[in-house]
C-alpha cells in the first residue's frame, strides 16, 4: 500500500506562489539566478526557461509586459521578438533610449498551446492565478530598481499591477499614482506592442503607442 501524500510533499507549483524562491537580498543578479529555478506555478513545466527582466538597477523607467513570447522563451531575454523590436522603435521615437529602461513581464514563463504536436506554439494569456503566483518576482524587481515611472504594457500587466478591474482603454496615456506592492508608484498604461502588430490599422495603432510613450517621457522631465 502506498503511503498517503502529506501537504508538505505536494509539488511547489501546487501552491501557486513564487515567494519561497525569491531571495532576501543580493540585487538583480541574485534575483535572476534564483528565478531560473522557480517552480512557483505549473507554467515552468512546459516553458524552455525562465525569462527574467533585463536592464540596470538604476533605470528610471520600468516597462512591464505580459509574459515571454516564443522568441523570448527560446533566447531567455524579454522583448527580443517582433513586438520587442517595435517597442524599441516606439521608445526611441518618443524620446527614450531603450537601453536606459528596465524591461520585464508580469509572468516569467511562456504560456502556450499547440494546435498539433511539433507545430508552432501559440501564445495563451496567463490566468489571474498565474499572475498572482509570479507577483513576488515583480515586487522584488520594483524594490531593487525603484523606478521613477512604470510603463504598463497591455491589459495583463495592468491587471497584475492594478487589479482585475483594470481596462487599458480607460486609462491609457495618463499618469496614474497608486501604491504597488507597498510602494507609491507613478504609472503610464498603454497597449502591448503585440497588439499593434495585430491591428488592422497598424500605423494608427503605432502612432497611439508612441503618443502614450511621449506622455511617459514628459512625466520623467
Amino acid at each position: 500500500m502506498s503511503p498517503r501524500t502529506s501537504p508538505a510533499a505536494a509539488a511547489p507549483e501546487d501552491a501557486y506562489t513564487a515567494a519561497p524562491f525569491v531571495p532576501g537580498g543580493g540585487g538583480l543578479p541574485a534575483l535572476r539566478r534564483a528565478a531560473a529555478g522557480c517552480r512557483g506555478c505549473p507554467l515552468h513545466r512546459d516553458a524552455t526557461q525562465t525569462v527574467f527582466g533585463a536592464g540596470t538597477a538604476d533605470a528610471r523607467v520600468m516597462l512591464v509586459g505580459e509574459q515571454p513570447g516564443d522568441q523570448e522563451d527560446r533566447q531567455g531575454k524579454p522583448f527580443v521578438g517582433p513586438a520587442g523590436r517595435l517597442l524599441d522603435r516606439a521608445l526611441a521615437e518618443a524620446g527614450l533610449d531603450p537601453a536606459e529602461a528596465y524591461v520585464t513581464n508580469a509572468v516569467k514563463h511562456f504560456k502556450f498551446t499547440r494546435a498539433e504536436p511539433r507545430k508552432r506554439r501559440i501564445h495563451k494569456a496567463p490566468s489571474l492565478r498565474e499572475m498572482t503566483a509570479c507577483g513576488p518576482w515583480l515586487a522584488a524587481e520594483l524594490a531593487v530598481v525603484e523606478p521613477e515611472l512604470i510603463v504598463v504594457l497591455g491589459a495583463t500587466a495592468g491587471k497584475a499591477l492594478l487589479g482585475s478591474s483594470f481596462r487599458v482603454g480607460e486609462v491609457r496615456g495618463t499618469v496614474l499614482e497608486r501604491e504597488i506592492h507597498g510602494r507609491p508608484e507613478r504609472l503610464v498604461p498603454t497597449v502591448h506592442p503585440s497588439s499593434v502588430l495585430r491591428a488592422d490599422d497598424r500605423e494608427g495603432a503605432y502612432r497611439g503607442l508612441v503618443s502614450d510613450l511621449e506622455v511617459a517621457v514628459s512625466a520623467l522631465s
